[in-house]
């Protein structure tokens, strides 16, 4: 997969970015919760799956973007893919992160952290099954995994209606610049190393994104979230997923490179339907 075809995915459909410095959106009024994130420097890879493997996940008002869709919108990166890979028409598109946290807050309570402890996103791209439908301000995402290494911490997100479970997910740096993450969770191993280089992309992306909570959750509702600052260094080398497991994640496939993401601040809440 070439990078630069991969790029307008990035910059565009997951970072919903302005190409000016920017401040952070206004949330709309309505937040029932609270959410502070500051200093993040997070690993973040995109991928591709099967819907087959997630369809308990998926509530009956979304519908996954596909790569097929993307394709007849002539999306490079997606009609270069298909083209070799002509089943993966019908597969969905998400990206993949673990983030360690200077700040985590939700209504001012943080993790218990483990040394180097992080979490791990999978968030998958999301649309109104209805077409005419509309889910309101913020890009949609719908949460597949949303790991951390507090079970007591997972608790009180559940609490607050927020979706989250439980994972032994780890994020640390060498003497020589280089980063390992890793992940355990049930039915999931998964490792990364990576070491970020070349120039640094300051443009400070900013947007609004919406999360919603997988269908078998037993979580009402949704995350609204606003950010800005965010700045992107490509790795030197691509990072090195390795995954092992039966868990959805391990059946997917990683697109093009990844890169390092950290500087921006966030804010966020959860809202009721």
């Amino acid at each position: 997969m070439k990078r630069n075809g991969l790029m307008a995915l990035i910059v565009f459909s997951f970072l919903s970015g302005a190409t000016a410095p920017a401040q952070i959106p206004a949330l709309p009024a309505g937040a029932q919760t609270k959410w502070v994130v500051a200093g993040p420097e997070e690993i973040v890879t995109y991928m591709i799956f099967d819907p087959a493997t997630v369809a308990g996940r998926l509530p009956e008002y979304l519908r996954f973007i596909t790569i097929g869709e993307l394709a007849a919108s002539n999306v490079p990166w997606a009609m270069e893919h298909l083209q070799k890979f002509p089943a993966h028409a019908d597969w969905g598109i998400s990206f993949l992160e673990i983030v360690r946290m200077k700040t985590f807050t939700i209504d001012g309570r943080s993790p218990i952290w483990p040394k180097d402890g992080a979490a791990a996103l999978w968030f998958a791209r999301v649309a109104p099954s209805d077409p005419v439908g509309d889910l309101g301000l913020g890009k949609p995402f719908l949460a597949l995994e949303f790991l951390l290494p507090d079970r007591e911490y997972v608790a009180y997100m559940s609490g607050k209606g927020h979706y989250a479970s439980y994972g032994d997910v780890r994020l640390s740096e060498d003497a020589n610049g280089a980063w390992l993450g890793s992940i355990e969770a049930e039915g999931l191993g998964a490792t990364v190393t990576f070491s970020p280089a070349g120039e640094i992309d300051r443009s400070g992306s900013a947007g609004m994104q919406m999360i919603f909570p997988p269908a078998n959750s037993g979580i009402g509702g949704f995350v609204r979230i606003a950010f800005a600052g965010h700045r992107v260094r490509p790795c030197g080398e691509s990072g090195s997923w390795k995954f092992k497991g039966v868990h959805p994640l391990a059946k997917g496939m990683i697109l093009g490179d990844d890169s390092f993401q950290f500087g921006y601040d966030l804010i966020g809440g959860a809202y009721r339907e």
